[in-house]
């Protein structure tokens, strides 16, 4: 395969996974964001007693995952839906509760790959920016229909832009004379809106505001806030979470959740723990996992990636 189609951290999400896998005679894992199926085909060939439920927004996506995953068709289960709608899928499949839950966030390679998507500044598309075609407004209508405050908020706080207030100026200038259709009109304004000395360093300048644009379009910050709570409470004892994120937001917002979950609430100074008041979940390691320099240089979509994994130590 090539190195942009290859799951970021495989064997790891393998290796923290299995203790919550193998201590089940019916293990069931959710892959809340199945994308090409990378994750659950390699899980699926090396737990022959594993099931899993594989949820995708995207329809492609799933459309590729569905072949990839045909001789396994028996133990995976494959629903278009958002991760936040976790609860609401299993409880259709008729599960209380599942023994491990996978999150890769963020865009797929697939998304970035086909240029018609509109989600690389790098190659000329429609301003679609959707993960799911079909539903939801489309980064174009986000920035013909925003107000000005609305889109500098959006870009300066999902892209952590400072300059975004120049960026809008222009994004406003450029609307108003029909002038903003492609990926390529928003690049190339965007490295204008921008001072040279600060193009020169940090990667394509369009990077941030094409990351902003993405996240207000799909409501992927949001969506992580709800979804993040409501894997965890279908846990099972013993079962484990695993989050893989990309960019400092996505991560801040985990960590701040693994953070309060693990903590215990029995007032300090008390002798013992109180059962009740005590920790449900515990982390797997403390802090986040970067990949290894090999897996980088192999995967360049690794070199973000901060993992980290927590697990149901109670009800």
């Amino acid at each position: 395969m090539k190195a942009e189609h290859t799951s970021v951290m495989l064997e790891r999400c393998i290796t923290l996974l299995a203790p919550a896998i193998e201590k089940s005679p019916s293990p069931v894992v959710v892959d809340a964001t199945l994308g090409l199926g990378g994750h659950s085909f390699a899980l699926l060939e090396k737990f022959p007693q594993l099931r899993i439920v594989g949820l995708d927004r995207d329809e492609s996506a799933i459309s590729i995952a569905q072949e990839r995953l045909a001789s396994f068709t028996n133990r995976v289960t494959i629903i278009h839906a958002v991760y936040d709608e976790m609860p609401t899928v299993l409880d259709g499949l008729g599960l209380t509760s599942v023994d491990g839950i996978l999150f890769d966030l963020g865009v797929s390679s697939l998304q970035l790959d086909r240029a018609e998507r509109g989600f690389s500044y790098a190659q000329n598309a429609p301003l679609d920016m959707r993960m799911d075609q079909s539903r939801g407004m489309t980064a174009q209508e986000v920035l013909n229909s925003y107000s000005r405050n609305d889109l500098i908020r959006v870009i300066r706080e999902y892209g952590e832009e400072k300059f975004a207030t120049r960026i809008v100026d222009n994004i406003i200038e450029a609307r108003q004379k029909n002038e903003l259709q492609t990926t390529t009109d928003l690049a190339e304004l965007v490295k204008r809106s921008i001072p040279a000395p600060a193009r020169r360093v940090g990667g394509n300048p369009a990077k941030r505001t094409f990351q902003a644009l993405r996240i207000e379009v799909n409501q992927e910050l949001a969506v992580l806030e709800r979804a993040i709570p409501r894997a965890m409470d279908r846990l099972a004892i013993g079962g484990r979470m695993v989050v893989m994120s990309f960019q400092s937001l996505e991560d801040k917002i985990v960590k701040r959740f693994f953070a309060t979950a693990t903590e215990s609430l029995t007032p300090r100074g008390l002798p013992v723990e109180i059962a009740s008041l005590a920790a449900k979940f515990q982390l797997v390691f403390r802090g986040s996992e970067k990949a290894s320099e090999q897996e980088i240089i192999e995967n360049s979509r690794a070199q973000s990636v901060r993992l980290r994994a927590i697990e149901r130590v109670a009800i």
